[in-house]
């Protein structure tokens, strides 16, 4: 099945190496390897591939060469720059990976003028437009999520298997490699307390006293699990950016089956992941700073979500399940 980026990235390799990141498990190795080019498939995990690619002596003649887990080579951006700015782009690179890869943006300049990125989301209504109904992929979503994997099996039990082994993964390898936490099971405690707040302005003090650990802490945790793709946060809209970067944000799942099983819950959830992917991809293909967050007067009305570019509003959405009639908050 081929995915909503595949066309923009195939734009963009003849220009600037091309990073995939996004949530583990949302087919970028897939996509990567069915782009429709003679490819030359390389990931740093396979202990074979490592000496192929830290000799650099993949195969020239490939129209695509893919460097799979290359986050995990020392110094891996001065490698690329290196070839980069030796070689070009003969053949063509995509460098693909999830939490650590994204995390390029913090290595400095080396890369700086070399690259596009492209993020990866899970499936949503839009993408699969003309191939499903909307209800049908609605209703999977709500059901099963949308990755690929458990919503391509379109079964519950299937997908509660996956569902754990998908979390354990990213906590007890991603989160592992990120940094030396070593209380899982408060980690696990706070994710399990977020599936029933999705949709309300989290409080650092009352997370902290929940999981018996100081407001720092769990900040901090909240800001590993972010960069580990497993939910994002929606902060409130402010003029004032410093202002909206101090307020209670609300936290949603990229995995929409997570959330308790409420379905107004689910739903938000659901809408919240589309607008943020539709917003991920307008942003990476044109350039344009976008955010996606929520609006709270000081009366307490509230309006769930706000879409903007350069700073300022362009959309209000407010997401209702049965009720037609338009909130009073509009």
């Amino acid at each position: 099945m081929e995915r909503a980026l595949t066309q923009l990235i195939q734009r963009d390799l003849g220009n600037k190496i091309v990073i995939l990141t996004g949530p583990r498990q949302t087919g970028k190795t897939w996509l990567a390897t069915h782009i429709g080019l003679k490819t030359d498939y390389l990931n740093y995990d396979d202990p074979e591939h490592r000496g192929i690619i830290r000799e650099k002596a993949w195969d020239r003649r490939a129209q695509l060469v893919v460097l799979d887990e290359l986050h995990k080579m020392p110094n891996w951006t001065s490698f690329l720059k290196g070839i980069y700015d030796v070689e070009g782009l003969s053949p063509p690179l995509l460098v693909t990976g999830s939490a650590r890869l994204d995390m390029y943006r913090r290595t400095g300049d080396s890369m700086a003028g070399r690259f596009f990125r492209y993020r990866l989301h899970p499936f949503d209504v839009q993408e699969l437009s003309g191939r499903m109904s909307a209800e049908d992929t609605l209703n999977r979503i709500l059901t099963v999520g949308g990755f690929p994997e458990p919503f391509l099996a379109n079964d519950a039990e299937y997908y509660r298997r996956w569902r754990r082994s998908h979390l354990e993964a990213i906590l007890r390898r991603d989160l592992l490699d990120l940094t030396t936490v070593t209380d899982l099971h408060s980690v696990e405690l706070l994710v399990e307390m977020l599936k029933e707040r999705v949709g309300i302005p989290v409080s650092y003090a009352s997370l902290s006293r929940d999981v018996a650990k100081d407001p720092k802490t769990v900040k901090r945790w909240l800001e590993l699990l972010t960069e580990l793709y497993v939910i994002f946060p929606v902060r409130p809209w402010h003029r004032n950016v410093a202002r909206s970067l101090s307020k209670e944000p609300k936290y949603y799942f990229y995995d929409t089956a997570q959330v308790t099983d409420e379905r107004g819950a689910r739903l938000e959830n659901a809408v919240a992941c589309s607008l943020l992917k539709s917003i991920h991809n307008a942003e990476d293909r044109d350039g344009y700073r976008r955010s996606l967050q929520f609006v709270r007067t000081r009366d307490g009305r509230e309006i769930d979500f706000v879409v903007t570019k350069e700073g300022a509003p362009t959309h209000l959405l407010e997401v209702k399940d049965t009720d037609e009639t338009l909130s009073r908050s509009f």
